[in-house]
């Protein structure tokens, strides 16, 4: 309750403000200076009656309690009324003794004399009367029990749980039950987003399975699946429109069969026929005619410069059905026109080919059937199955391909009125803090709905933010004028100030051990221009890395930065905290040993700075962007040794431009983080200038692999963050006119 009460003083302190009620504000901060309840709670009402006790305060001691009593203990009912009494004497035991102890006795012979008219009539006090006469009370049978560290220790322990009892039973205010509301809420929410992803995954599986199940078949065309079912007067029309199927609407059943089972796409379930008769389950061979009417094949051959294989292995024996069918029908309908003779050849043709044995046969009474899959003639068919290109894509025109993910759906942040300087997640993956180049802080939630939690504004100008890991509501805030801030996002206050370095004044980065127990801070020298505008300076700037503990708010340590003191632009940890990778100023990676405390191994990366470095999923590896515009994979077991190696465009590392009117232009070096992994680490999130790009990590060449484009931003994205959960995965996009896109993506199974 108490904690409920301050937020509510909080929440009418800023409506105050917000009104314009000076006068009431006055008046009410004036009434919680003075509040003798302490806002409910218990632990300060405890420490105000033992500083009465400490000081021999008699009457503070006397009024306080009387005050409670009014206050509190009179709306109880009766039966309780010998617990407040029982209270309120070990109460004053508590206090002589106190005396006693301290070797006081004047104050001891005072009690005596002020409450002896209140005290002689209760039998329990009668024996005390002669306490300040004895001359060892602590060894006295009848006294020694109150001088232990025990009974002093039981009687406020028993004291602060009845009060804590007393102010849960008390009835709220409907102001109070907010509270009640938001944690309510927060279970509704957690319930939710759980049921969510067990539904992703219940539909993953689903898919999944369905696929397996349609692998098993493969498909005919649809122009094959119907054709048992037309009529003889239909057949006409066949010829024209089987080829039209084929040059217009393939089937992505049928062409799927051509694919990796990994990379087919889902279809519909096959269409098949069964009847008595035998043209229902027979298998129906293509006719090249059919398939490729407007060629021959002659020129076929011609285009192609040498006729296939598979091409006279089909065409030769229809040729000859063709060619008997045809002469058939010369010899007994001479007289008939064009039409006729075509529907009879057509017939004479079908009537031939069903009457042919076939090494496959189609699905009846329940046994499954195996297909083979149609031979295409066409030169332009082939030449796509040969270079793979069903894989490319809608812009590449052919058979789209399972992506591994789907973009959900895209919400916009549109809070911050400036460019965007970090923008992280945390640990938890329910909130999110985002600095601009203003200073100014939002920690937003995005589930169930989009909603700002706390405005931090700051009279210094803030440079770097990081989450805590234990408890992850805290939120570390570097400045430019040499201190970091401990920020309780939920109580929306700041917990300490830490003064970093005061020659070192500008925070530029901020790493969190995963254990929660200390954190790392790089601090930078002022550059020349004395400004803090921009937060990479050119080289060479000096530079700290610091170890500072959070339970005790001290330094640990500083780290040597050889060759010489630099600028630390980025700090990542492993999963553990056993090891620390940076990235400097100077260009060179160093790698610390968290347990020694000291640097294991240190390479030259980029020619010029270090912008971004973090840990593979396997920490075998690190990676980094640079200046340099490069994106490298480097072996943290043989020191300086590349694994790949790409070039990013400059939307993707910076410095990025924002053009503007009148020919101005913006701006702005790197100063978050430049990429994310997913949780598998097999994918990676990166900046352009229309949204983030996601890449797969490949081990040959080219390193980086593009798989999806989110887009959605209209100024270029100068940093992202990457936090997965399950199938659904949350992609963070800051861009330099201040808006943030959140993109949900849902991770396929291939």
């Amino acid at each position: 309750m108490g904690s409920a009460v301050e937020r509510t003083d909080e929440h009418v302190r800023e409506y105050l403000i917000f009104r314009g009620f000076n006068s009431t504000l006055k008046h009410f901060d004036s009434d919680i200076k003075a509040d003798k309840e302490k806002g409910f709670r218990v632990d300060k009402i405890i420490d105000q009656l033992q500083q009465f006790v400490q000081n021999f305060e008699l009457s503070g001691l006397k009024e306080y309690w009387l005050y409670l009593d009014r206050r509190l203990f009179c709306r109880l009912e009766d039966v309780y009324r010998s617990t407040v009494n029982k209270l309120r004497t070990s109460l004053y035991r508590y206090y002589v003794i106190n005396t006693i102890q301290k070797g006081n006795l004047e104050k001891t012979q005072e009690f005596f004399q002020k409450q002896a008219l209140e005290l002689q009539t209760q039998s329990e006090w009668r024996d005390w009367f002669i306490l300040p006469f004895i001359p060892s009370p602590e060894q006295n049978p009848a006294f020694s029990m109150y001088f232990s560290r025990q009974w002093a220790d039981t009687f406020l322990v028993s004291l602060h749980n009845f009060l804590s009892v007393l102010f849960q039973c008390m009835p709220q205010p409907v102001l109070l039950s907010f509270e009640a509301e938001v944690q309510k809420m927060t279970s509704l929410t957690e319930e939710n987003e759980r049921l969510r992803q067990r539904l992703f995954a219940l539909h993953t599986e689903s898919r999944d399975q369905r696929d397996s199940d349609e692998m098993v078949h493969h498909k005919f065309p649809p122009y094959i699946q119907n054709k048992d079912r037309l009529g003889d007067t239909e057949l006409d029309l066949m010829s024209s429109q089987r080829a039209m199927a084929i040059a217009t609407a393939p089937s992505k059943n049928f062409f799927s069969t051509f694919l990796p089972p990994g990379r087919r796409t889902p279809g519909k379930p096959p269409q098949v026929t069964t009847g008595s008769s035998s043209s229902q389950t027979g298998v129906i061979r293509q006719d090249p005619q059919i398939i490729q009417p407007s060629k021959s094949k002659e020129a076929i051959q011609a285009k192609e410069g040498k006729p296939s294989s598979s091409q006279s292995s089909v065409n030769e024996p229809v040729s000859s059905q063709s060619q008997q069918s045809t002469n058939h029908s010369t010899n007994h309908v001479t007289n008939q026109n064009p039409r006729h003779k075509r529907i009879q050849d057509h017939e004479k043709e079908r009537k031939e080919l069903l009457s042919k044995p076939s090494p496959q046969t189609l699905e009846k009474k329940g046994e499954t059937e195996e297909v083979e899959p149609l031979t295409e003639t066409s030169s332009e068919l082939s030449d796509c199955l040969n270079r793979g290109s069903w894989g490319v894509g809608a812009e590449g025109g052919g058979l789209q391909v399972e992506q591994p993910f789907i973009k959900l759906s895209q919400e916009e942040y549109g809070e911050h009125h400036s460019s965007i300087m970090h923008c992280r997640v945390d640990c938890s993956g329910r909130r999110v803090a985002s600095l601009d180049v203003d200073g100014v802080i939002k920690v937003w939630s995005f589930n169930p709905i989009m909603q700002t939690k706390a405005t931090i504004m700051s009279k210094s100008p803030l440079l770097s933010l990081e989450w805590a890991t234990k408890p992850d509501r805290l939120l570390l805030l570097g400045s430019g004028v040499g201190t970091v801030r401990l920020y309780d996002t939920d109580a929306k206050k700041n917990l300490y100030e830490m003064n970093i370095d005061d020659t070192h004044p500008r925070i530029l980065s901020l790493a969190c051990s995963p254990s929660g127990s200390s954190f790392v801070c790089s601090a930078a020298a002022v550059g020349r221009a004395g400004s803090f505008e921009s937060s990479r300076l050119p080289v060479p700037v000096s530079g700290q890395l610091l170890l500072w503990d959070t339970k005790t708010v001290k330094q640990q340590l500083q780290f040597s930065l050889e060759p010489g003191p630099v600028a630390i632009n980025c700090t990542a940890f492993n999963h553990n905290g056993n090891l620390l990778v940076t990235g400097a100023a100077d260009g060179i990676i160093r790698l610390f040993d968290m347990q020694r405390y000291e640097s294991a191994m240190s390479w030259r990366a980029h020619d010029g700075e270090v912008y971004s470095v973090e840990f593979s999923s396997d920490e075998n590896t690190v990676f980094s962007i640079g200046e340099d515009g490069k994106f490298i994979q480097w072996n943290i077991h043989r020191c300086g040794v590349k694994q790949t190696e790409q070039v990013l465009p400059q939307d993707a590392t910076g410095p990025f431009v924002l053009s503007g009117y009148s020919g101005y232009k913006q701006v702005q070096v790197p100063r978050g983080r430049l990429f994310a992994f997913n949780s598998e680490g097999q994918h990676i999130l990166t900046c352009s200038g229309a949204g983030g790009i996601i890449y797969r990590l490949t081990n040959g060449e080219p390193a980086l692999e593009r798989v999806l484009s989110l887009g959605g931003h209209k100024a270029p994205v100068v940093t992202v963050d990457w936090c997965s959960a399950v199938d659904c995965g949350t992609c963070l996009t800051a861009s330099m006119d201040g808006k943030i896109k959140l993109s949900t993506l849902l991770a396929q199974k291939s």
